[in-house]
């Protein structure tokens, strides 16, 4: 299965000297979905289940995402977003492991 996608990208920049701000990009990507499997975590709190993924997405890299791979928080993925759990370097490519929804802030 291929993957063509947004990958978010979020870091601290100093704007001026002492002062730092965080930065929030999206760029595309495209890459392979090397595994795809889900899950769901009931709770007695929560009506509905949690699903999760435990996905495995490769992209193929640019400078950019190998200088900031530490720096991915999430990917947009059949029309959601979701929060990257670990990231593996193979390079020319980043093996970007998926888990469940991402609620923070996108660019």
């Amino acid at each position: 299965m291929k993957y063509f996608g947004k990958v978010g990208f979020v870091y601290t920049e100093e704007t001026v000297p002492g002062v730092w701000k965080e930065v929030q990009t999206e760029k595309d990507y495209y890459g392979d979905v090397l595994r795809y499997s889900k899950s769901y975590q009931t709770t007695s709190e929560k009506i509905n289940d949690d699903v999760n993924f435990n996905n495995q997405i490769s992209i193929l890299t640019d400078p950019f995402a190998m200088n900031h791979f530490q720096d991915i928080k999430y990917l947009e993925w059949m029309g959601a977003y979701w929060k990257i759990t670990s990231v593996e370097i193979q390079y020319p490519r980043l093996i970007l492991t998926i888990g469940g929804v991402y609620n923070g802030d996108q660019a």
